[in-house]
């Protein structure tokens, strides 16, 4: 959902910018009721939407540049009008992570910004990840600017949304799931051995995992880097510790 703080009008279910289009369309995962494209707009990306939303029997609008205005200063150009994102039930979303060797899960506590939730989810797919769970409270849910920032990755990965993250790890535990904090200053990846199936846990930009949260896991783990700087944002550990997993996953 975004509200348009120019005239206060509420704009539902918009995703905006080329490759987070481009990606809608080719993940098959949402309905895409329109695109609308800036009679300005040229490149391969816009020509391959059209193609694409062509055979799909999509209505593609031309229209004036200041009409995308109101959906984003970003939008590339290019919006479409899609049906909600479906979120996973968090047993389905077990079930369906468990059918992967070396299952992995990734749990956000907490994460703030669209920016960083949109960097995280294009990380755990581009390292393999099954599947991402986000709390419904005290937290930023999926949304326009997520999705950019996804480069439309959040079309090809499941996402679970929980009402309560300590209770997902319950059920994660009596699924046999490991549970593992991302928490600076604890023991390094490459100096322990994770077992799997496994879900990691990523704090919230400013504070980190939630104590009840840290209470939960049973282990706690962080990233080898000089001292700098205290620590690196959510985004950027994700990635890193995402890869190290990715290594032993392959």
């Amino acid at each position: 959902m975004y509200k348009n703080n120019k005239k206060d009008i509420l704009l539902e279910n918009i995703v905006f910018g080329r490759n987070a289009v481009y990606e809608l369309l080719k993940a098959h995962k949402r309905t895409v009721n329109k695109i609308m494209i800036s009679k300005t707009a040229r490149g391969n990306t816009i020509s391959e939407i059209i193609s694409i939303a062509k055979q799909k029997g999509i209505a593609v609008h031309s229209v004036p540049p200041e009409k995308l205005d109101k959906f984003s200063q970003q939008s590339q150009g290019i919006a479409a009008e899609v049906s909600p994102i479906v979120y996973l039930d968090i047993l389905d979303l077990i079930k369906k992570a468990k059918q992967s060797p070396k299952s992995l899960l990734v749990i956000l506590d907490g994460i703030e910004d669209p920016h960083n939730l949109g960097a995280i989810i294009r990380n755990c797919v581009a390292f393999g990840a099954d599947g991402v769970i986000i709390p419904k409270w005290r937290a930023v849910s999926v949304n326009e600017t997520a999705s950019k920032s996804s480069a439309g990755a959040i079309e090809h990965i499941p996402i679970s949304k929980v009402s309560n993250l300590n209770q997902a790890i319950t059920l994660l535990k009596d699924n046999n799931f490991w549970i593992a904090g991302a928490e600076n200053g604890s023991q390094t990846l490459g100096t322990i051995d994770l077992p799997f199936p496994l879900a990691v846990i990523i704090g919230s930009e400013g504070f980190g995992l939630h104590d009840l949260t840290k209470k939960n896991c049973d282990y706690l783990i962080s990233i080898s880097q000089k001292n700098t700087i205290s620590s690196l944002n959510a985004s950027c550990a994700s990635a890193v510790i995402l890869y190290e997993l990715f290594k032993i996953r392959r």
